[in-house]
């Protein structure tokens, strides 16, 4: 039986780039985002995974699914899949790395070798839209 690892991520593109995050001691960027606890909304889940890890706060009213993409986990045994649900959100506060995030970057299509699996999915799909360069 496939594994299937469900997690909410947070698409912000500005200027023809993707915000992408990377965690302490990995050198794959990612959509950030996270998994929900128990009894959370999606929406509940993405305010405070982002809270979190980017130390903003995303406008409730502003979050809207934008689409799932599902991809083999990285780091993980072959066929263990991660499905990435994607919202797009406005957002107040300055965006710092916090928690387990290292780094946040923008990449854009030319980066996609340096994301995950699911990663490079969604700039595929960023790019063949004309979402970003």
């Amino acid at each position: 039986m496939l594994k299937e690892i469900d997690k909410l991520a947070w698409l912000y593109v500005k200027d023809k780039q993707v915000l992408m995050a990377r965690s302490k001691g990995k050198d794959i960027y990612y959509l950030p985002g996270g998994k929900r606890e128990v009894g959370e909304s999606d929406k509940e889940a993405l305010v405070r995974e982002i809270h979190e890890e980017l130390s903003v706060e995303l406008t409730p009213d502003s979050i809207e699914y934008f689409n799932t993409f599902k991809a083999q986990a990285d780091g993980k045994a072959e066929g263990v899949i991660v499905k990435m649900t994607c919202y797009q959100a406005e957002y107040t506060g300055k965006i710092v790395a916090a928690s387990e995030i290292e780094e946040v970057t923008w990449l854009n299509y030319k980066d996609k070798h340096k994301g995950s699996a699911a990663t490079k999915l969604i700039l595929e799909h960023l790019k063949k839209n004309d979402w970003i360069d």
